[in-house]
């Protein structure tokens, strides 16, 4: 049963406005502390540090997501784009007790190909 969904607004000009986040506090605000742990949330993306804490602090479950933070760094490496403002720590860096399954190899292509058109390193 999904209880939740959202989507990036980054491009809206707020920074902190990750899905991830709003996940989180959507929780705090209607999912019973005690059936917090139960909930899984699933992500394209690894949680960014941010994401990570407010997961961690509300209390919820398993993180389930398609890439990493480390193989999205990568690329950015290749592609010759500058590393972001926060640094690119994994979610058992700044929340280890929260379990989490992630990376999935076989849509490490196609995601890499969805943030090279996005980021403009695709040629386009």
């Amino acid at each position: 049963m999904v209880l939740f969904e959202d989507r990036n607004r980054v491009k809206d000009g707020d920074q902190t406005r990750h899905p991830e986040f709003e996940i989180a506090r959507w929780a705090a605000a209607n999912v019973p502390p005690g059936e917090r742990r139960d909930c899984v949330v699933y992500t394209s993306g690894e949680h960014c540090p941010m994401c990570s804490a407010a997961h961690a602090w509300v209390g919820l479950g398993r993180i389930v997501y398609a890439s990493s933070t480390e193989q999205l760094s990568g690329w950015r490496r290749e592609w010759g784009l500058p590393a972001g403002p926060v640094a690119a720590l994994p979610i058992t860096v700044i929340a280890p007790g929260v379990p989490v399954a992630g990376p999935d190899p076989q849509l490490a292509d196609e995601i890499r190909a969805l943030h090279a058109r996005l980021l403009g390193a695709d040629g386009r």
